[in-house]
């Protein structure tokens, strides 16, 4: 996923897992959250609900290796931006960034 999002001019920043991104000051400047849904210690439907909880809201999508209405429609209620099943199609997860990027003004 790093190199994709680096061939098309995006920086990157990738967390080992929803704590250490929890625990960097530096993703206070994030535009936009790709959040798998399967991650070690807290899943991203978790990571998202904390962030809004904290009323932090930088555009996010989660991404699943399931495919589940339920999960999906969690996440839309979260504040997701989108809920992208594995493999995921690179038209719809740009799409999803452009979005992102646009409601953070760029």
């Amino acid at each position: 996923m790093r190199v994709l999002l680096e061939s098309h001019g995006l920086r990157v920043r990738e967390y080992a897992s929803a704590r250490a991104f929890l625990g960097d000051t530096l993703n206070e400047n994030a535009d936009c959250l790709l959040l798998d849904h399967h991650m070690p210690e807290m899943n991203g439907l978790e990571l998202l609900e904390i962030l809004r909880s904290r009323k932090v809201a930088t555009a996010a999508i989660v991404i699943t290796g399931r495919s589940d209405n339920t999960l999906r429609a969690r996440a839309i209620r979260a504040g997701a931006l989108a809920c992208l099943d594995k493999p995921v199609d690179e038209d719809e997860l740009f799409h999803s960034i452009d979005k992102a990027f646009s409601q953070a003004g760029h």
